[in-house]
């Protein structure tokens, strides 16, 4: 769809040499879509974070619910054992009074009763403190597989990020020190490649050098089919003065989808892309001097991993 809307923009700019508003208007909505997607990813990742440590404090208290029943089935053991005692001694007992008078015997025999019915219902409770002990024991079990079973993806996924990391920086070694940094963190890959390395100043066409670095990305991308990439433009806040486009909005997707070209040309897959325009908005360093502005004019290429796996066992 990103491939239809880019050739569509590039035949209105060679037949009206200006966008329209309705194409204008059209962009935005889907780099909007587009923008929520990669918000509603990047939430869906907290969300399981989040589930994740939910069921880890459900197990600490699954574990102390069942110690404190083990403790409490001891005691009822040896309340048993206890009130047995007390009952063999009263039955010896009784046998000795059955010679005393019938009011004492009568007396006896209620107490006896009465212990008989505690007995009872201690081995009552006990029996039922004992199944819900067993169910106990099954739930945490269940519990446990399910958060190591989780946390068997999650360290899967975060081996084969680190992979694709030291994959990405082999590939891009020559590119070292000319505008391009390769950094992990929460999760993701990013790769920051700066304007000098790819565009001419208010030019989205990439530059022979800019190709070569996004080809030999490509190449270890293509080979990593469940690898969201999301390809974002950047600008410093000059605002663009030329004629073929609106502003450094415009300016910020075309460079974004000028990448998503490439990719796609050596072998990425078109499902894993998304391309989008942030124009001055996300700045890494300050605009007041050509430095900072050099820095705050990048593409950055963000690598995420497909997280389905993980949703499919959350929602079992």
């Amino acid at each position: 769809m990103l491939k239809k809307v880019a050739i569509l923009v590039v035949i209105a700019f060679t037949l009206n040499a200006c966008v329209s508003k309705k194409v204008y208007e059209d962009l935005e909505t889907k780099y909007n879509n587009l923008r929520s997607a990669n918000s509603e990813l990047i939430q869906e990742k907290d969300n399981l974070l989040a589930v994740k440590k939910s069921l880890e404090n459900d197990l600490l208290k699954l574990n102390k619910e069942y110690n404190d029943l083990l403790a409490q089935k001891a005691v009822l053991e040896s309340e048993l054992a206890a009130l047995q005692n007390k009952y063999n001694n009263l039955d010896e007992s009784f046998e000795v009074l059955t010679t005393q008078s019938s009011k004492k015997l009568a007396e006896q025999s209620k107490k006896n009763q009465e212990l008989l019915a505690q007995l009872e219902e201690k081995e009552r409770i006990l029996a039922a403190e004992s199944l819900r002990l067993e169910n106990l024991q099954k739930e945490l079990s269940k519990r446990s597989a399910q958060i190591a079973e989780l946390q068997n993806l999650i360290n899967a996924k975060e081996a084969q990020m680190q992979q694709l990391k030291d994959a990405i920086s082999k590939a891009l070694l020559n590119f070292e020190g000319k505008g391009l940094t390769v950094e992990q963190k929460n999760g993701k890959i990013y790769v920051s490649m700066e304007n000098k390395l790819l565009f001419s100043s208010g030019s989205w066409a990439v530059g022979t050098e800019g190709k070569k670095a996004v080809e030999q990305l490509a190449s270890v991308l293509s080979q990593n089919k469940d690898i969201n990439v999301l390809i974002e433009g950047h600008t410093d806040n000059v605002p663009y003065t030329g004629a073929t486009i609106i502003d450094n909005w415009d300016l910020s997707v075309k460079r974004a989808t000028a990448i998503v070209r490439i990719l796609e040309n050596k072998g990425v897959n078109q499902t894993q892309i998304t391309a989008a325009g942030r124009s001055e908005y996300v700045p890494v360093s300050t605009n007041a001097t050509a430095e900072g502005k050099a820095k705050n004019r990048r593409i950055e290429i963000i690598l995420a991993p497909n997280l389905d796996e993980i949703s499919k066992l959350l929602n079992e």
